[in-house]
């Protein structure tokens, strides 16, 4: 019988300390939106808080890349926690005191962005260095649905701890908790032990090459990412005009916090069935379920009732829910180690690449044609790229033995069925 990943001491740790500041983070968004537009009135507002945060994070990424590759992933990870626990406290400070600064909420957030840029791209890494390949094949995967299961867990239940806070201490404090939060994910790294083997020293632009020639050489792998870029951009219209249209058009803004729940259980069950579920084309699979994210998109464009919304949120997120854990297992079988953090780097790159032109269009092409237009504008986006990976020879295959790839005599064989 193999081991339950819980009972490895490094994973376990690396386990709480992602889901507390999981739990942290999932409180944020809600609390943001409505802090902003209570604050300004104004979408463009919150456009601009969330573009300060998503554009430094894409300019830096692949610098976090190199950096997770040359480094420690468990020291940059370490780091990068204190650093946004500093950001998120300032901001919590800023709300609390009454007489918020848009500059500085803006500011502390882009600081955040970029410490994120250095952080994502060692998720891979340090899972991969905490939950070794085992002979069955699935100790990784049942790991990675683990931590997408108790990361859904913990956004259902910030959505609910965002509107206590939002409606009796106010949204400063959900910023409080975030950065305390990341304080305590801090603390349990310093427990942690990853063994690293720093590779040959090269310069920055060799190494920046290397990992987008891993990238590039596999047509399963950009492919895929096209279509995660066309959520990740349509996920921006959504959060950018929907508080507006929930707070205005739904019911107010209990309704923004009742879908963000509602799409938090649609991840936690996405999460569960990736842990039970193994589809021999997983790839296929987890990107024709991202396509489901355009229903909606299509409900708030036709100002749908209130719950037909949320239901269809919900029914989207699960998509995303499954395919979190099924891609991260993938590619930390495909992908040599000594790239990892690299190729992760450009995986979040060109997957949250759409984001800021969400951002940045949503509110102008509301302004110019109404809101209905940009919704179905990113419904059609994301359901042609999701689905439209389905025609890849290397989408369908991998996982099944067949998968397109370059040979690596150092590379673990995938085991993922």
């Amino acid at each position: 019988m193999s081991r339950h990943p819980l009972r490895l001491r490094d994973f376990r740790l690396l386990f709480i300390g992602r889901t507390v500041s999981t739990l942290g983070d999932a409180v944020v968004p809600a609390a943001l939106a409505i802090a902003i537009t209570r604050a300004t009135g104004s979408s463009g507002a919150l456009a601009l808080v969330l573009g300060c945060t998503m554009v430094p994070r894409l300019l830096l990424l692949p610098l976090g890349g190199v950096a997770g590759d040359r480094c420690n992933p468990r020291l940059v990870a370490l780091t990068t926690d204190l650093v946004r626990a500093a950001a998120q406290l300032l901001v919590g400070v800023e709300l609390v005191g009454g007489r918020p600064s848009l500059a500085l909420i803006a500011a502390a957030e882009a600081l955040g962005g970029i410490a994120s840029a250095f952080a994502m791209p060692t998720a891979a890494p340090l899972v991969a260095a905490t939950v070794a390949t085992t002979a069955d094949g699935g100790l990784r995967m049942r790991a990675n649905a683990l931590l997408g299961a108790a990361g859904s867990a913990a956004r259902l239940g910030g959505p609910a701890l965002a509107g206590t806070l939002v409606f009796t201490a106010g949204p400063g404090w959900a910023f409080v908790l975030d950065g305390a939060s990341f304080v305590l994910s801090a603390a349990l790294l310093t427990r942690i032990t990853v063994r690293h083997q720093p590779g040959e020293r090269r310069s920055l632009l060799r190494d920046l090459a290397e990992g987008w020639g891993e990238v590039r050489s596999r047509t399963w792998y950009w492919t895929s990412l096209i279509g995660h870029a066309a959520w990740n951009g349509a996920n921006a219209v959504l959060l950018t005009l929907g508080p507006l249209i929930a707070a205005r058009r739904l019911g107010g803004d209990g309704v923004w916090v009742v879908l963000t729940q509602a799409g938090a259980v649609g991840m936690l069950v996405g999460s569960l069935l990736a842990g039970r579920v193994r589809p021999r084309r997983p790839v296929l699979v987890a990107n024709l379920g991202l396509a489901l994210f355009a229903l909606p998109l299509l409900a708030l464009a036709a100002a749908a009732p209130a719950p037909v919304t949320v239901a269809a949120h919900a029914v989207a997120m699960v998509g995303l829910g499954f395919l979190n854990p099924v891609w991260q297992t993938v590619v930390q079988q495909e992908i040599p180690a000594g790239v990892l953090a690299r190729v992760s780097s450009y995986d979040w790159l060109l997957s949250l690449a759409a984001a800021p032109l969400g951002y940045l269009l949503a509110p102008l092409a509301a302004d110019a044609w109404g809101s209905a237009a940009p919704l179905l504008v990113a419904a059609a986006l994301v359901a042609l790229a999701c689905g439209g990976t389905a025609v890849v020879p290397g989408v369908r295959r991998v996982g099944s033995g067949a998968a397109e790839e370059v040979p690596d005599p150092g590379r673990t064989p995938s085991r993922v069925r």
